[in-house]
Protein backbone atom coordinates (compact mmCIF):
# COMPACT_ATOMS: atom_id res chain seq x y z
CA UNK A 1 0.00 0.00 0.00
CA UNK A 2 1.33 3.29 -1.00
CA UNK A 3 0.32 7.30 0.59
CA UNK A 4 -0.06 10.14 -1.96
CA UNK A 5 2.16 12.61 -2.07
CA UNK A 6 1.44 16.46 -2.39
CA UNK A 7 2.17 18.22 -5.63
CA UNK A 8 5.23 20.27 -3.88
CA UNK A 9 6.59 16.71 -2.91
CA UNK A 10 6.53 15.66 -6.44
CA UNK A 11 7.61 18.67 -7.71
CA UNK A 12 10.56 17.84 -4.96
CA UNK A 13 11.17 14.57 -6.32
CA UNK A 14 11.48 15.35 -9.65
CA UNK A 15 14.06 17.80 -9.07
CA UNK A 16 15.70 15.21 -6.94
CA UNK A 17 15.85 12.84 -9.54
CA UNK A 18 17.46 15.18 -12.10
CA UNK A 19 20.25 16.28 -9.56
CA UNK A 20 20.87 12.29 -8.42
CA UNK A 21 21.24 11.54 -12.33
CA UNK A 22 23.86 14.50 -13.36
CA UNK A 23 25.61 13.46 -9.82
CA UNK A 24 25.49 10.00 -10.95
CA UNK A 25 26.72 10.80 -14.77
CA UNK A 26 29.93 12.43 -13.24
CA UNK A 27 30.74 10.43 -10.72
CA UNK A 28 30.81 7.29 -13.21
CA UNK A 29 32.22 9.05 -16.22
CA UNK A 30 34.98 10.24 -13.78
CA UNK A 31 35.65 6.41 -12.99
CA UNK A 32 35.05 8.31 -9.25
CA UNK A 33 32.60 5.18 -9.00
CA UNK A 34 33.81 1.72 -8.79
CA UNK A 35 32.51 -1.03 -11.27
CA UNK A 36 29.24 -2.09 -9.25
CA UNK A 37 28.01 1.80 -9.12
CA UNK A 38 27.34 1.53 -5.79
CA UNK A 39 25.88 5.32 -5.29
CA UNK A 40 22.74 5.71 -2.83
CA UNK A 41 21.42 8.89 -1.94
CA UNK A 42 18.75 9.47 0.79
CA UNK A 43 17.23 12.91 1.00
CA UNK A 44 15.07 14.28 3.57
CA UNK A 45 11.63 15.63 2.60
CA UNK A 46 11.30 19.48 4.04
CA UNK A 47 8.78 19.50 6.71
CA UNK A 48 7.70 16.15 6.52
CA UNK A 49 9.39 12.06 7.61
CA UNK A 50 10.22 11.58 4.49
CA UNK A 51 13.01 10.24 2.88
CA UNK A 52 13.53 10.08 -1.41
CA UNK A 53 15.87 7.44 -1.57
CA UNK A 54 17.44 7.38 -5.20
CA UNK A 55 20.00 4.25 -6.14
CA UNK A 56 22.87 4.31 -8.93
CA UNK A 57 21.06 1.55 -11.30
CA UNK A 58 23.25 -1.71 -11.66
CA UNK A 59 25.35 -2.67 -14.52
CA UNK A 60 23.04 -5.27 -15.23
CA UNK A 61 20.29 -3.10 -15.90
CA UNK A 62 18.60 -3.54 -18.97
CA UNK A 63 17.95 0.35 -18.71
CA UNK A 64 19.79 3.41 -16.50
CA UNK A 65 16.63 5.42 -15.96
CA UNK A 66 17.07 6.80 -13.02
CA UNK A 67 14.07 5.71 -10.08
CA UNK A 68 12.96 6.29 -6.63
CA UNK A 69 11.13 5.23 -3.45
CA UNK A 70 10.01 7.73 -0.90
CA UNK A 71 8.88 5.74 2.35
CA UNK A 72 8.68 7.85 6.01
CA UNK A 73 10.97 6.99 9.14
CA UNK A 74 8.71 4.06 10.16
CA UNK A 75 9.12 2.79 6.72
CA UNK A 76 5.33 3.08 5.28
CA UNK A 77 6.04 3.45 1.51
CA UNK A 78 4.32 6.71 0.01
CA UNK A 79 6.07 6.16 -3.64
CA UNK A 80 7.86 2.91 -4.84
CA UNK A 81 8.96 3.22 -9.22
CA UNK A 82 11.51 0.73 -8.13
CA UNK A 83 11.75 -2.44 -11.01
CA UNK A 84 13.11 -5.75 -10.25
CA UNK A 85 17.00 -6.20 -11.72
CA UNK A 86 17.01 -2.77 -12.16
CA UNK A 87 18.78 -1.24 -9.27
CA UNK A 88 19.02 -2.12 -5.42
CA UNK A 89 15.81 -0.62 -4.88
CA UNK A 90 13.63 -3.52 -4.30
CA UNK A 91 10.02 -3.15 -3.79
CA UNK A 92 10.12 -6.01 -0.78
CA UNK A 93 12.41 -3.86 1.20
CA UNK A 94 11.14 -0.17 -0.29
CA UNK A 95 10.22 0.78 3.15
CA UNK A 96 13.73 0.16 4.41
CA UNK A 97 14.78 2.82 2.37
CA UNK A 98 12.72 5.61 4.43
CA UNK A 99 14.20 3.50 7.76
CA UNK A 100 18.08 3.25 7.07
CA UNK A 101 19.30 6.79 8.33
CA UNK A 102 16.01 7.81 10.06
CA UNK A 103 17.84 7.80 13.06
CA UNK A 104 20.50 10.59 11.53
CA UNK A 105 17.83 12.74 10.01
CA UNK A 106 15.33 12.43 13.24
CA UNK A 107 18.67 13.78 15.37
CA UNK A 108 20.57 16.47 13.03
CA UNK A 109 18.38 18.65 11.53
CA UNK A 110 21.11 20.21 9.32
CA UNK A 111 21.66 16.84 7.05
CA UNK A 112 19.71 17.06 4.39
CA UNK A 113 21.37 14.06 1.97
CA UNK A 114 23.28 11.48 3.34
CA UNK A 115 24.55 8.77 0.49
CA UNK A 116 26.31 5.85 0.47
CA UNK A 117 28.90 5.05 -1.84
CA UNK A 118 31.85 2.95 -3.24
CA UNK A 119 34.84 4.64 -4.77
CA UNK A 120 38.30 2.74 -5.01
CA UNK A 121 40.32 4.76 -3.24
CA UNK A 122 38.28 5.15 -0.23
CA UNK A 123 37.27 1.85 -0.20
CA UNK A 124 40.93 1.02 0.20
CA UNK A 125 41.63 3.12 2.77
CA UNK A 126 38.77 1.29 4.36
CA UNK A 127 39.84 -2.10 3.81
CA UNK A 128 42.96 -1.17 5.62
CA UNK A 129 40.98 0.10 8.71
CA UNK A 130 42.45 3.48 8.44
CA UNK A 131 41.19 6.71 9.29
CA UNK A 132 42.10 8.91 6.45
CA UNK A 133 43.70 12.51 7.38
CA UNK A 134 42.90 15.02 4.87
CA UNK A 135 46.04 16.11 2.82
CA UNK A 136 44.76 17.18 -0.52
CA UNK A 137 44.25 20.63 -0.37
CA UNK A 138 41.08 20.91 -2.95
CA UNK A 139 39.18 18.69 -0.49
CA UNK A 140 40.05 20.32 2.42
CA UNK A 141 38.89 23.19 0.76
CA UNK A 142 35.60 22.55 1.51
CA UNK A 143 35.79 21.28 5.32
CA UNK A 144 36.84 22.18 8.45
CA UNK A 145 37.54 18.61 9.28
CA UNK A 146 41.19 17.16 9.19
CA UNK A 147 40.13 13.42 8.88
CA UNK A 148 37.61 11.08 8.20
CA UNK A 149 37.08 8.04 11.14
CA UNK A 150 36.53 4.72 10.16
CA UNK A 151 33.81 2.61 11.10
CA UNK A 152 34.41 -1.15 12.05
CA UNK A 153 32.28 -2.58 14.62
CA UNK A 154 28.76 -3.17 12.76
CA UNK A 155 26.92 -4.55 15.85
CA UNK A 156 26.94 -1.03 16.36
CA UNK A 157 24.26 0.68 13.71
CA UNK A 158 26.01 2.97 11.31
CA UNK A 159 23.44 5.90 11.34
CA UNK A 160 24.16 5.60 15.20
CA UNK A 161 27.97 5.74 14.46
CA UNK A 162 27.22 8.94 11.92
CA UNK A 163 25.59 10.61 14.83
CA UNK A 164 28.24 9.74 17.43
CA UNK A 165 30.88 10.72 15.03
CA UNK A 166 29.06 14.24 14.22
CA UNK A 167 28.67 15.12 18.19
CA UNK A 168 32.30 14.62 18.56
CA UNK A 169 32.98 16.40 15.57
CA UNK A 170 30.07 18.55 14.01
CA UNK A 171 32.66 19.40 11.14
CA UNK A 172 32.59 15.55 10.10
CA UNK A 173 31.23 15.58 6.38
CA UNK A 174 31.92 11.18 5.81
CA UNK A 175 32.97 8.46 7.39
CA UNK A 176 34.58 4.91 5.91
CA UNK A 177 32.97 1.85 6.14
CA UNK A 178 35.38 -0.66 7.22
CA UNK A 179 35.69 -3.29 4.63
CA UNK A 180 33.58 -1.37 2.03
CA UNK A 181 32.88 2.24 1.08
CA UNK A 182 31.93 5.17 2.44
CA UNK A 183 29.27 7.47 3.45
CA UNK A 184 28.85 10.75 3.08
CA UNK A 185 26.26 13.53 4.18
CA UNK A 186 25.55 17.48 3.41
CA UNK A 187 22.77 19.83 2.75
CA UNK A 188 21.97 19.05 -1.14
CA UNK A 189 22.70 16.41 -3.63
CA UNK A 190 24.77 18.13 -6.12
CA UNK A 191 26.91 19.40 -3.15
CA UNK A 192 27.55 15.85 -1.32
CA UNK A 193 28.28 14.44 -5.19
CA UNK A 194 31.12 17.40 -5.47
CA UNK A 195 32.65 16.32 -2.08
CA UNK A 196 32.89 12.66 -3.10
CA UNK A 197 34.52 13.41 -5.76
CA UNK A 198 37.09 15.68 -4.60
CA UNK A 199 37.81 13.63 -1.02
CA UNK A 200 38.30 10.46 -3.66
CA UNK A 201 40.61 12.23 -5.73
CA UNK A 202 42.73 13.22 -2.26
CA UNK A 203 42.25 9.72 -1.17
CA UNK A 204 43.76 8.81 -4.74
CA UNK A 205 46.90 11.40 -4.19
CA UNK A 206 47.49 10.17 -0.79
CA UNK A 207 47.68 5.85 -1.63
CA UNK A 208 50.11 7.04 -4.31
CA UNK A 209 51.54 8.64 -1.72
CA UNK A 210 52.27 5.97 0.38
CA UNK A 211 54.86 3.94 -1.85
CA UNK A 212 56.73 7.46 -1.39
CA UNK A 213 56.77 7.69 2.19
CA UNK A 214 53.22 8.63 2.62
CA UNK A 215 51.48 12.03 2.27
CA UNK A 216 52.61 15.09 4.93
CA UNK A 217 50.68 17.50 7.32
CA UNK A 218 50.12 21.18 5.15
CA UNK A 219 52.50 23.73 5.35
CA UNK A 220 52.68 26.68 6.94
CA UNK A 221 49.85 28.91 5.90
CA UNK A 222 48.09 26.49 3.39
CA UNK A 223 45.26 25.83 5.67
CA UNK A 224 44.65 29.54 5.75
CA UNK A 225 45.06 29.78 1.89
CA UNK A 226 42.46 27.35 1.48
CA UNK A 227 39.88 27.89 4.33
CA UNK A 228 39.99 31.73 2.71
CA UNK A 229 38.56 30.52 -0.49
CA UNK A 230 35.47 28.92 1.13
CA UNK A 231 35.04 31.19 3.83
CA UNK A 232 36.06 28.89 6.52
CA UNK A 233 38.83 30.55 7.44
CA UNK A 234 37.15 32.60 10.85
CA UNK A 235 36.22 29.67 12.06
CA UNK A 236 38.76 27.23 11.33
CA UNK A 237 41.24 29.58 12.72
CA UNK A 238 39.73 29.13 15.83
CA UNK A 239 39.46 25.61 15.70
CA UNK A 240 43.47 25.66 15.38
CA UNK A 241 43.68 28.18 18.68
CA UNK A 242 41.53 25.98 20.57
CA UNK A 243 43.90 22.98 19.25
CA UNK A 244 46.94 24.77 19.90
Amino acid sequence: MTHPLTAEQLTYLDQAKHDFSKAYRVLKDTRTLTATRTFQVYLRVPDSRLVIALHAPSPWADDEEIRAVVADYDGAVYLDESIEGSSPLSGRKAGGNGKRYATVFAQRPEVNVVSHVHTPWLGGWASAHRVLPIRYAASQRVTLARELPIYIDRRQPEPEFIVQSLQANPHLPAILEANGGATFWGTGITQVAKLILLVEEGAWFQGLAEGLGGSKEFGPGVLEQQWNMTGLWAEGKKLLENAA
